[in-house]
C-alpha cells in the first residue's frame, strides 16, 4: 500500500482527488490538508510515502517550500508537485528543490495514480507537456530578498510596511524595487510583479 498525503487548497478539487485516489487498490490517502503550512506537521504525523502538493496554496509557505522542508525533515517521503499552470519559473523552482515529480492538474486520474506509483518507486516524473519547457528555462534574475520585496509590493504593501516586516530601511526597500524593475525590464513595480508572477518567480 502506498501512503499518500494530499495538499490542495480548493475544497472541491481536494475532495475529488481523495475520492479518485481512494478507488485505487494500492493507494491510501492518509492525510489531506489545505495549506502549505500544514504539510510538514501532517507528514510527520502520518508518515506518507508520497506527498502530492499543489504549488499555489495559501499560508506562509507554498507547495514548493513545503517540498523543500519535507526533504529535510522526512527524507523518505517523495514529492509530486501538482499545478494548474506549467509556469517556467515554477518548473525551475521545482527542479531546484529536487522534487520527484511535476504534473499538471489536467492529467487524467489514472495518469496521476501512475505518477504517484512511479515516484513511490524512486522514479522521476515530468508531465510530457512540460518537457520542452524544461529545456528552455529562463533563470530567475531576482535574489531571494528581491523576490520577498516584490511579493509584498505585489500584494499592495508600501515601502515602509515592507521595510518593517523585513527589518530594512525604507530607502533600502526602494533601492530593491528600483533594481527589480531594471532587472525585469519592467515599466514600474506593478509591471515587474506581473512579469515575475507570469514566470513563476514570485
Amino acid at each position: 500500500m502506498i501512503r499518500v498525503l494530499l495538499a490542495e487548497d480548493q475544497h472541491v478539487i481536494r475532495g475529488a482527488l481523495v475520492a479518485l485516489l481512494g478507488l485505487e487498490q494500492d493507494l491510501e490517502v492518509v492525510a489531506a490538508v489545505e495549506s502549505g503550512d500544514e504539510v510538514v506537521a501532517a507528514a510527520l504525523a502520518h508518515r506518507p510515502d508520497v506527498a502530492v502538493l499543489d504549488i499555489d496554496m495559501p499560508g506562509v509557505i507554498d507547495g514548493l517550500e513545503a517540498a523543500g522542508e519535507l526533504r529535510t525533515r522526512l527524507p523518505g517521503c517523495r514529492t509530486l508537485m501538482l499545478t494548474a499552470y506549467g509556469k517556467p519559473g515554477h518548473l525551475r523552482r521545482a527542479l531546484d528543490a529536487q522534487v520527484d515529480g511535476f504534473v499538471l492538474k489536467t492529467v487524467p486520474p489514472e495518469e496521476l495514480a501512475a505518477a504517484i506509483r512511479k515516484v513511490a518507486a524512486g522514479e522521476r516524473v515530468l508531465d510530457p507537456s512540460l518537457a520542452v519547457t524544461a529545456w528552455d528555462l529562463a533563470d530567475n534574475p531576482l535574489t531571494p530578498r528581491e523576490a520577498d520585496v516584490l511579493r509584498m509590493a505585489a500584494d499592495g504593501a508600501e515601502a515602509t510596511e515592507i521595510a518593517t516586516r523585513l527589518f530594512l530601511s525604507a530607502g533600502t526597500v526602494r533601492n530593491y524595487l528600483t533594481a527589480i524593475v531594471a532587472k525585469l525590464n519592467a515599466r514600474n513595480r506593478t509591471d515587474a510583479a506581473r512579469i515575475a508572477r507570469e514566470a513563476g518567480w514570485i
